[in-house]
């Protein structure tokens, strides 16, 4: 989604091991190929069965990790990693996850992925309790409400722990013993269990990275199970059975690795038919089909093979641009989007082009890769958006909690048609979207959360309330 720049950002990637030789180089490769959920902040808490030992900072995995010593510190055969984005607290090294406690009697480490709709009140309420947290982030709020527990064991204070926390959350804990797996009610964000040749276990928030360490699928984390991996194996219990799938419907749009497979259904192949879809219902006059680098591309392909017409490699995205490139002025996102992006002219030149974007968000450089195709040549610019128009904030783990954010809930169609330069717009019908993904469950939306582009929020939102 590249006509977003700094847009929309998923809130982190978390990975785990337990069982396996080298466990801090395993969860290194593993988070590397989560790099794309988090690129503000990466850490790893390893356990030698005696110690747990921490090293995070900010900034990417290869520079939080640049000298040797900060890995090879990191001994033990279990561990787990945080890649993160901050969407509740600041970007700071407070922040940064996992996040590791030392008690009196114990120590806990703590990776989350998510976003709590509790949280402003639950800390409110722990610190009157005088309760003192040590982040801004609300990844904190789980481990004061296990330790203010007066249950006997450590899972039963967990279930009452959970069972006081709203919104979406997938949760790592590890301690000397175990390493425990939690998931919302609603399993917003995907998780799944791999199983290495040794014999370990591996825990991801994507299959690409089951597949980066050479593990194979075990199985997917099911809503409200709270799973506990050991060296005994893996035992599988529940923190509520009131659960309704409600899965993100943008991990399968844009988060999401194509390689990565959630809940069984590959990202690519759902893209693919998200493309094909929207040519459908959608058609357009054009000769060539073009996609936006890189998420996109799949979507695009789709369009080109259910329409008929060739698909081209219009734009080129300049690989070894990072996040460094995001400037403070339009003017000067402007100059950024045309260094990290080119139009193609020998392709693109007396061509008319339907341009293909997995979906606009703030839609604030869109115009600017019309322009940049019609300056190339392109005759007519068509663009295609793989998904519902985004028109609601989102609460359970994404940047967006402004409405004011979101340009499809402030302009029609055409208004956006026109500021953007195109020729015509289209978006994927909600039903398109559903049927795409194909995923087959017994709930609203067929366990998708699609709140993005209806309103229709899961569950009720708490501290965010007032802000849908």
């Amino acid at each position: 989604m590249f006509d977003e720049v700094k847009s929309l950002n998923e809130e982190c990637g978390i990975f785990g091991v337990w069982g396996a030789k080298d466990a801090n180089y395993l969860t290194y490769l593993g988070l590397h190929s989560l790099q794309h959920r988090g690129q503000e902040g990466a850490g790893i808490v390893a356990n030698d069965g005696q110690k747990l030992r921490a090293y995070r900072n900010l900034g990417l995995l290869t520079q939080v990790f640049s000298k040797p010593e900060y890995l090879n510190s990191l001994l033990g055969n279990s561990a787990i990693g945080h890649v993160r984005y901050s969407t509740a607290g600041e970007n700071k090294i407070e922040n940064v996850q996992p996040l590791l406690f030392d008690f009196t009697d114990s120590q806990l480490a703590l990776a989350h992925n998510g976003n709590l709709t509790n949280a402003d009140t639950l800390k409110k309420e722990l610190e009157k309790d005088g309760h003192i947290f040590k982040s801004s982030s609300d990844s904190e709020v789980l481990v004061h409400l296990i330790k203010q527990s007066q249950k006997s064991t450590f899972h039963e204070q967990i279930v009452e722990a959970l069972n006081k926390i709203q919104g979406g959350f997938a949760y790592l804990l590890l301690t000397k013993n175990e390493l425990i797996v939690a998931l919302d009610s609603h399993g917003f964000r995907p998780v799944s269990i791999g199983k290495l040749k040794t014999g370990g276990y591996v825990v991801a928030s994507e299959t690409c990275a089951l597949d980066a360490v050479g593990a194979t699928f075990y199985r997917d984390v099911k809503p409200g199970e709270l799973i506990t991996i050991n060296d005994k194996g893996v035992k599988i219990d529940h923190w509520t059975t009131k659960t309704q799938l409600a899965i993100c419907s943008m991990e399968y749009v844009y988060f999401a690795r194509p390689d990565s497979n959630i809940l069984g259904i590959n990202v690519h192949s759902a893209r693919k038919r998200m493309g094909a879809i929207l040519a459908k219902e959608f058609p357009a006059p054009g000769d060539i089909v073009v996609g936006v680098p890189n998420s996109s591309l799949s979507a695009a392909s789709g369009y080109a093979e259910a329409s008929g017409l060739p698909y081209e490699m219009g734009l080129i995205k300049n690989q070894y641009m990072g996040r460094e490139f995001i400037q403070p002025t339009q003017e000067l996102r402007e100059k950024s989007v045309r260094q990290k992006l080119a139009a193609v002219k020998g392709v693109v030149s007396g061509k008319r082009v339907i341009l293909v974007d997995d979906s606009i968000v703030r839609g604030t450089t869109c115009a600017y890769i019309v322009q940049m195709l019609k300056e190339a040549g392109a005759l007519e610019v068509h663009l295609r958006i793989a998904s519902p128009r985004f028109m609601h904030p989102c609460f359970y783990g994404i940047d967006i909690q402004e409405k004011s954010e979101l340009i499809a809930a402030h302009k029609s169609v055409e208004e956006m048609n026109q500021i953007f330069g195109s020729d015509s717009l289209q978006f994927l019908s909600e039903k398109g979207l559903i049927s795409a993904i194909g995923l087959k469950a017994d709930a609203p939306y067929s366990g998708l959360d699609m709140s993005y582009f209806n309103g229709d929020y899961p569950t009720y939102l708490y501290d965010y309330e007032s802000k849908k």
